[in-house]
């Protein structure tokens, strides 16, 4: 599985996304930014929770909807956790990386 394919799993899951198995990374945002403008206005604590989880940064999200008050909220949170989420994807991949080079006598 593509690194794309698997943070597009991960962050569907999440959302309780209903994807395609070929679908394009700007279709797989509109339809995020759907979902979040739906909890925004239907379950906000649930936005909320779904953030905290997903590890994203509140102070960053705060100053990017500061910064941007006519924009699509949706879409600007919707970027921030595909960020978010190849953030953390690249930290594993170095980490696995790293995890490799040990002997396996000396791992844990």
């Amino acid at each position: 599985m593509s690194e794309a394919n698997e943070l597009m799993k991960n962050v569907s899951r999440e959302f309780n996304l209903q994807l395609q198995e070929q679908i394009s990374a700007e279709q797989i945002l509109s339809t995020l930014a759907e979902r979040i403008n739906q909890l925004i206005t239907t379950d906000f604590n649930e936005l909320l929770r779904i953030l905290y989880r997903l590890d994203v940064s509140e102070p960053k999200l705060k100053q990017l909807l500061k910064q941007h008050p006519d924009a699509d909220a949706g879409k600007l949170i919707a970027q921030l956790i595909v960020e978010r989420q190849a953030e953390k994807q690249k930290s594993r991949q170095q980490f696995r990386q790293r995890d490799e080079t040990i002997p396996d006598d000396e791992k844990w």
